[in-house]
């Protein structure tokens, strides 16, 4: 599956780019493929270890934000693999037509 989401630390300022930093580091030590853009972070992998790992970059923020807000995004199709790289080749392909 791939699940696409955003952790957004409130009551903490305008400034949050650290504390997501921190939620980003969490994803990147899991070892899972992953991506992150200005607005996402996509993680790819089965469900529960996905899971596991959004609930930890949570944890991760909410210990230094009195309050967080999280978006997920999941596209849940069991024996594909690759997901991350595979649709983003497709879509460059079919525009390079």
């Amino acid at each position: 599956m791939l699940v696409a989401f955003s952790v957004t630390p409130l009551g903490v300022g305008d400034s949050v780019g650290d504390l997501v930093a921190e939620a980003i580091r969490v994803v990147r030590a899991s070892g899972l493929p992953n991506r992150t853009d200005a607005m996402f972070t996509t993680v790819e992998g089965e469900w529960d270890e996905v899971m596991a790992v959004i609930k930890q970059a949570v944890e991760v923020v909410s210990a230094k934000a009195p309050r967080v807000s999280l978006s997920l995004k999941a596209d849940v199709r069991p024996g594909v693999t690759n997901a991350l790289e595979a649709k983003v080749a497709h879509i460059e392909r079919t525009l390079r037509e």
